[in-house]
């Protein structure tokens, strides 16, 4: 009998996994965007809306809230818990004076008073102005993901409108009423309407809808999702959210032929590393140096892209670590450690519906294991950890040893060999796994920072330092130039990139292979 082909990854279910990665980022349970997606879907045909309006209303549902990362450094400074924080906020009308008290209530959560005093009153005189570029940060990453998936125009401009309001107090505040995209009007809608429904049930959900109608939401769409609330909403607590999303999917869908797999798994890659400054770009460098390790080791052809694959992703789960957690400069709590160790779990779960996924992130998982059964999530020891798993582990142990974090400096290549060979010794790490990966790493070449964009070499310069972000004075420090020069830099690159936040210059930089590691 011939053996069973795992099937290629359609489009649909390439975006549905990444949605399980944003329900972490939004610190909601697994499966509120698909849900969400049942909701938008139906509100859309229950409107009348045109076929093509209802497929884009698929995939902006899908998307709209992966931009979540993209602002979770910042949220983080100011708010601690950047998942508790966008957890609480669907409890909140997003203007007004209500969102006021809500973000003065979690500013500093966690923190001593004196701390959180202080805290208001920098976040009064530079958070207020900040809060707006945030989200239009948001938006810019989740457009610039469609664009990468080859999704149509009229996906990427809804998911640009995904802050803006019916009553025309949204972000960027440049569309109000009709003037919102459709597609995003009922999107709004499914978002928190989901949680609402979640918690309260459909007198929840209709209660929330009312009560924003015509200033947050579109008031003819909350007037059908009352009239029709037994076809929106009716077997929402039992349905299979996947199953119902993925048979849904209508004419964009399309396969992922297996040979541009690899690239399209970078979109997962810089998704990963956008939580958090200090890991941008890391995830490409880990899978560079993973599959180079593979062919050092002499591993098939099929192996050696699994294994760098399975490094791509290998950090998705990190999303459901809160960034204050990433960012820390000293220890970590045992409940922050165990926080980190939940990571290859939450990747596992996020990969494990679509059978050439989960294969990819079995083995991503079990990069975290280790030779002795000291690793996790299982305690495998040996070869019950497969060789790319092996490579992988590493792989990413070389590379993270050669980049600085906050509790530490980068290693120098010599120290970080011998660091990896003390793990041999140790029993942790795989003696020709790591042999393979320190003969890669030696006979890889250097490469020069690519022009792109007209960029010139300050500019880049300065945007290596803004994407990981430190503010203008620091780079005016770093580079000997003043913050005012700095401050042009800034706005020109900006201009020549075609974007206005950080978080969307983060994205830009790791897509054109411009954010750069110790060497």
């Amino acid at each position: 009998m011939a053996a069973t082909q795992t099937p290629e990854v359609r489009l649909a279910e390439l975006v549905a996994s990444l949605s399980l990665a944003t329900d972490l980022g939004l610190g909601q349970p697994q499966e509120h965007v698909l849900r969400q997606t049942v909701i938008a879907t139906r509100l859309a045909a229950a409107a009348g809306m045109a076929p093509e309006l209802q497929a884009a209303a698929f995939y902006v549902s899908l998307l709209a809230w992966m931009g979540c990362v993209a602002d979770s450094h910042e949220l983080a400074h100011w708010f601690g818990d950047d998942l508790q924080m966008r957890a609480d906020s669907y409890q909140v009308d997003k203007a007004g004076p209500g969102m006021a008290r809500f973000l003065l209530g979690h500013l500093a959560q966690g923190q001593p008073a004196l701390q959180r005093i202080t805290m208001v009153g920098r976040f009064l005189a530079q958070g207020v102005a900040e809060m707006p570029k945030l989200f239009v940060s948001h938006c810019q990453t989740a457009s610039d993901i469609a664009d990468r998936l080859d999704l149509p125009p009229e996906v990427r401009a809804a998911l640009l409108d995904a802050f803006e309001r019916w009553d025309g107090k949204g972000v960027p505040g440049r569309a109000r009423g009709t003037q919102i995209q459709p597609v995003t009007r009922v999107v709004h809608i499914a978002d928190d309407a989901e949680v609402h429904h979640r918690t309260g049930g459909v007198d929840g959900a209709l209660e929330m809808l009312r009560s924003r109608r015509g200033t947050e939401f579109d008031p003819e769409l909350v007037d059908v999702c009352c009239a029709r609330s037994d076809e929106i909403f009716g077997g929402l607590d039992t349905v299979d959210a996947w199953a119902s999303v993925i048979g849904g999917c209508a004419s964009l869908d399309r396969t992922i032929p297996d040979a541009e797999l690899t690239a399209v798994l970078r979109v997962f890659a810089d998704y990963a590393d956008l939580k958090s400054p200090w890991f941008l770009g890391y995830s490409r460098r880990v899978a560079e140096l993973t599959a180079a390790a593979a062919r050092a080791a002499g591993l098939s052809a099929d192996d050696v892209a699994l294994a760098e694959r399975a490094a791509l992703v290998h950090r998705i789960g990190a999303i459901g670590v809160s960034t204050g957690i990433w960012n820390k400069p000293g220890p970590l709590t045992i409940a922050e450690r165990e926080r980190v160790r939940t990571v290859p779990y939450l990747t596992e779960r996020v990969l494990c519906r679509q059978p050439r996924l989960c294969e990819i992130g079995a083995v991503a998982a079990a990069g975290h294991e280790r030779m002795d059964g000291s690793g996790y999530p299982r305690g495998l020891t040996g070869t019950a950890i497969p060789a790319p798993a092996r490579l992988l582990a590493a792989a990413a142990v070389y590379q993270a040893l050669g980049e600085d974090r906050p509790h530490r400096t980068a290693l120098a290549r010599a120290d970080r060999a011998a660091a990896l060979r003390a793990e041999v010794t140790a029993g942790r790490l795989d003696g020709a796994a790591v042999g393979a990966v320190l003969t890669a790493a030696g006979c890889r070449p250097t490469r020069r920072t690519p022009l792109v964009a007209g960029l010139t070499g300050r500019e880049l310069e300065v945007l290596e330092q803004l994407v990981r972000g430190s503010s203008n004075r620091q780079i005016a420090q770093h580079l000997s130039i003043t913050p005012r020069t700095v401050g042009t830099h800034v706005e020109h690159i900006y201009t020549k990139i075609g974007v206005s936040t950080r978080g969307a210059a983060a994205m830009f930089a790791m897509r054109h292979g411009l954010v750069s590691a110790a060497e």
